[in-house]
């Protein structure tokens, strides 16, 4: 029987279902248990003007790079590279294109265990035993234990891949279309009953006072630059993968731009539930996975109808979850159809077995040194080759062409300066001080 391949039909239907897709790659753990502790530790109001500068920078140069790669390429990262290079007469594109795939596969080993979490408090949510039960650091304790999560781990990776299997348009879309909206909509919800709450008021300050000194630390440019790199998912890989689903026809410059805002926007509003309830209950703002599983739970806890706002918050959770780890997955499902002629659902069933054997064995004690591995070392050298192979290798002229494809107006001269030059140079400053900082991201 012959194998299907990826076709021009499975596509994004149009450009909102491209930029919703992007949104939902880039809205995810980042946004909501970094960002609002960074903003707080570096300066409030001091950190968000660096933060907003970079994303800015990098939203108008390293995301239409890698969207516009991609497309023009027709192609994921494996086959991206391979014929940027082959048209400079090369073969290394081939051996280049396997590191983001790699690194994408490697953060979505890791982001499965985490998904599993997710459900697992979530189904606490439901029943309310998280509410009136359960202590959440005994819950997050057995779980996050030596192979504490293993059904809701592999529950949550067949979730996701179920969702992928129906393919771009009828799958990854379509998912996204109900899962983004319904994020932001959520979020907004818990932002405004949290703004009731006695004792807020603190969280603001922490949020958005400005201390203007940590303007002069440099730590707060780096760290700021760090949480947009990041944040935006620049790694030549998810984004790489769903500009070639792209069609002809739409503007990527424009959606890099919404793409850029909505991730932003996302951040601000997971700052703006979470830090100011931690203040109201006179608790400690911290980052990682003990804000999300311990610090939160403890305050819902102590909130008036709490069953149904941790329903809310952790099904929220889940949809920024699903839709990161959906692109992380796209890019070596991808790399198995276009080089081996797999269908979907084998390539799909492959990846979910490799990414489900690895996952197990990291929960034995080995998860937090599994990501850092990964995002400090491979993920942005990952951009970084990107950025090199579009804007230097494949030249100016391919560069400007590539972006400027489904565009009415020009772009404008700062193009070639701002991409080949700083967002290179950017992605450089990312990757060495990633290693010397030992993650900024």
């Amino acid at each position: 029987m012959k194998s299907k391949q990826i076709t021009t039909e499975d596509k994004f239907n149009n450009k909102w279902g491209f930029v919703i897709s992007c949104i939902g790659s880039s809205v995810g753990m980042a946004n909501i248990w970094l960002f609002p502790y960074r903003a707080g530790e570096f300066g409030g109001a001091a950190f968000l003007i660096p933060y907003i500068i970079f994303v800015v920078l990098i939203g108008f140069t390293g995301v239409i790079g890698e969207m516009a790669f991609g497309r023009a390429m027709q192609s994921g990262p494996l086959g991206a590279f391979k014929k940027a290079y082959e048209m400079k007469g090369s073969k290394l594109g081939t051996f280049i294109g396997l590191i983001p795939v790699i690194g994408s596969l490697g953060i979505a080993i890791g982001y499965s265990v985490i998904i599993g979490w997710i459900l697992k408090f979530l189904m606490d949510s439901i029943t309310g035993e998280i509410v009136s039960k359960e202590d959440p650091a005994i819950v997050f304790s057995e779980l996050s234990r030596d192979f504490g999560s293993i059904p809701w781990h592999l529950l949550g990776l067949f979730l996701v891949l179920l969702c992928m299997s129906f393919g771009v348009a009828r799958g990854i879309e379509k998912v996204n279309r109900i899962m983004m909206p319904a994020f932001f909509v959520l979020f907004l919800f818990l932002a405004v009953r949290v703004a009731f709450l006695d004792g807020s008021a603190p969280g603001y300050s922490y949020l958005f006072k400005p201390d203007w000194s940590e303007m002069a630390n440099p730590r707060t440019w780096v760290y700021a630059m760090g949480q947009a790199f990041f944040s935006l998912s620049l790694a030549g890989s998810g984004t790489v993968v769903y500009g070639s689903y792209l069609k002809s026809d739409v503007d990527i410059v424009s959606s890099a731009k919404y793409v850029s805002f909505f991730d932003t926007l996302a951040a601000l509003l997971a700052g703006l539930v979470i830090i100011p309830a931690v203040f109201s209950f006179g608790m400690e703002p911290n980052s990682g996975p003990g804000l999300l599983f311990i610090t939160i739970p403890g305050v819902i806890r102590a909130i008036p109808f709490g069953r149904i706002f941790a329903i809310i918050f952790f099904l929220a959770v889940l949809f920024a979850g699903i839709t990161s780890l959906m692109n992380l997955l796209e890019s070596p499902v991808e790399a198995l159809q276009k080089r081996l002629g797999w269908s979907r659902r084998l390539s799909i069933a492959f990846v979910g077995i490799v990414t489900a054997a690895v996952g197990i064995f990291v929960e034995g004690g080995l998860l937090s040194a599994w990501m850092d591995s990964i995002s400090i070392y491979v993920i942005p050298l990952g951009a970084l080759l990107a950025g090199i192979t579009m804007f230097w290798v494949c030249g100016d002229k391919f560069a400007r062409n590539a972006a400027q494809l489904g565009r009415v107006h020009t772009i404008g001269k700062w193009f070639k300066p701002m991409t080949k030059y700083v967002f290179c140079g950017v992605a450089v400053l990312v990757y060495i001080l990633g290693i010397f900082f030992g993650g900024i991201g």
